[in-house]
């Protein structure tokens, strides 16, 4: 393997989702020349997977009209359990109408009221009515949108390249390595500024509704630059994924006035959330299913049912046609006039890499933002609609500042990309040269069994240690692990093994935050701990890697307007 001709750019941003465009649309805008690195194109990003909707305090729908930022971040707040950093929280909630509205004027098509004015509707744990919505394709049309305005400041993109690695040398960032999958050669790329915008690590779990290509390589790679992880405990099960696939069937059928019933035909959300019923916050939903699958009230043990069939097919075919054929591809069932299975599944990321509202991090040069990064937006459990509106927020946000910092910087050196690049090299080839004892196969599969099983829905010290043995067992396995082909061109094998190593390294972190955490917490429902614990647990978790070992140190949370209280729907 050769090295390709190193790259320059004031720059760079790892990740082509909507955090990543929105970062690099705002950096642009600066004038700086502005490269996105993407392990696929930036269409397939995930980003275009989320159908529900984004919030903002617009209050444009029936029984809205007197809803505020300050409204929106009450819930938010709230929904966290009460871990959010209400200053960061803030920040979202107040900026949401403007982002919205920017995104609209951008040339975004949203679903509309009869006046023109944009759609909006109910979602769990909020308040009022305020998730902005296109049908349930949301995050598609919102992605197609900034993509659109990057081809028309031709942005550069790095399609199909996959990052190994961050250059990071006295205590600054100042590039990445990355592996072109068309060819196989190494690329150093020197920048002023890295943004890492990678989304989730959904893919270490059994039952995810995340792509394939959510492998937490963003948290991987700051965890390997020495950057600690924040709140990895905190993983949200999405309440309605589809049984046997558990493809995301949108919160935004519960929105629209779905309801859940299990093998007995009740409403069982009585039992949970007496006022909120199905527009609980997630985490609520989600262990509410799982109660009732674990007691024996589920269908065959595994699932309960969504319905929606009262709404009215030209309801459903307006605003979840999506979903409509979702069921219909993947399930074989007609929406319209029957029920779906669903069951929880693993969804998305609350922790990550620890980053300012600006998305700086504690490496100077290295930025954080969206779902890889732990702005702590949505603590201990994100409501729905949020994460949309964390994209655009902060991202926008952190391509600005890097824009500032970039632009009084002189050109990035190009030595320590040289040095790292060489180092990369070596790896790599050591890894294609390497005897094949293990398949990568086999130890993906058991890291994602032993995820969901021992740090799933529910959780206990005993289940939990065991799951850290296995994960530590599969560690060493993975260093037995061959390639089994030095092909150059799209060598997916060695991109596996790559991945996996990340995969590991995050799933240790999430397995000793959770162990760490005596008591529950939004999405972090321990059973031996059943009860918040104010006094002793209302702090983040920082997972730091020394050397062998991981410490888990605490961090206080910015209590702000909203005292911290009971925690009721």
């Amino acid at each position: 393997m050769q090295p390709h001709t190193l790259h320059s750019h004031d720059v760079v941003i790892i990740g082509g989702g909507l955090t990543g465009l929105r970062a690099a649309l705002e950096a642009s805008r600066a004038g700086l020349d502005v490269a996105v690195i993407s392990k696929v194109h930036p269409l397939r990003s995930h980003s275009v997977a989320a159908q529900g909707g984004v919030n903002a305090a617009l209050g444009n729908a029936p029984g809205g009209e007197d809803d505020t930022w300050e409204k929106h971040a009450l819930d938010t707040v709230k929904g966290s359990d009460f871990l959010a950093d209400q200053d960061a929280v803030e920040i979202m909630c107040r900026e949401a109408p403007a982002a919205v509205v920017e995104l609209e004027q951008m040339g975004t098509v949203f679903s509309r009221l009869p006046d023109g004015r944009i759609a909006q509707r109910p979602f769990g744990g909020a308040g009022f009515p305020r998730t902005c919505y296109c049908a349930d394709r949301t995050g598609h049309n919102l992605l197609h949108t900034l993509f659109e305005q990057g081809v028309g400041r031709r942005l550069k993109v790095y399609d199909e390249f996959f990052v190994t690695s961050l250059v990071v040398a006295d205590k600054r960032c100042s590039g990445c390595i990355a592996l072109d999958l068309r060819d196989g050669t190494l690329h150093g790329l020197a920048a002023k500024a890295v943004l890492l915008a990678t989304g989730g690590y959904g893919r270490i779990y059994a039952r995810s509704t995340n792509a394939l290509i959510n492998t937490g390589d963003g948290a991987a790679l700051a965890w390997r630059a020495g950057l600690p992880l924040q709140d990895m405990e905190f993983v949200q099960f999405h309440p309605t994924t589809l049984y046997g696939s558990n493809i995301l069937i949108s919160e935004a059928a519960r929105g629209e006035g779905g309801y859940l019933f299990n093998s007995r035909r009740e409403r069982f959300m009585k039992r949970y959330a007496e006022q909120a019923m199905e527009l609980a916050p997630r985490d609520i939903v989600a262990r509410a299913i799982q109660t009732e699958i674990d007691e024996g009230r589920g269908f065959k043990n595994e699932f309960v049912m969504l319905d929606v069939t009262h709404l009215g097919a030209e309801t459903i075919n307006d605003r979840l046609p999506g979903i409509c054929r979702i069921a219909r591809d993947f399930a074989g069932a007609d929406l319209i006039r029957e029920p779906i299975p669903v069951q929880p599944g693993q969804h998305y990321s609350m922790g990550g890499i620890p980053a300012e509202t600006d998305g700086s991090t504690l490496v100077r040069g290295l930025f954080a933002a969206g779902e890889c990064a732990c702005v702590s937006v949505h603590g201990a459990n994100r409501l729905g609609g949020n994460s949309l509106l964390e994209t655009i927020v902060f991202g926008k946000r952190a391509g600005r500042v890097m824009a500032e910092s970039a632009q009084a910087m002189p050109p990035p050196a190009t030595e320590p990309v040289e040095a790292t690049l060489m180092h990369e090299l070596a790896r790599i080839d050591r890894l294609l040269s390497r005897a094949r004892t293990e398949r990568v196969n086999n130890i993906f599969d058991d890291l994602r069994l032993t995820m969901f099983e021992m740090f799933g829905v529910f959780r206990d010290e005993s289940r939990m240690k065991e799951g850290l043995g296995i994960l530590l067992h599969l560690k060493s396995r993975v260093e037995n692990v061959g390639i089994g082909t030095r092909q150059s061109t799209y060598n997916q094998a060695l991109v596996a093994v790559l991945e996996l190593e990340g995969m590991l390294d995050v799933a240790e972190a999430v397995a000793r935050s959770a162990l760490n955490r005596q008591e529950s917490r939004g999405s972090h429902a321990r059973t031996d701990f059943p009860a918040r614990d104010d006094a002793n647990w209302l702090i983040h978790s920082m997972a730091w890697k020394r050397g062998d070992r991981v410490e888990i140190v605490g961090k206080p949370v910015a209590v702000g307007m909203f005292p911290v209280e009971a925690r009721e729907y």
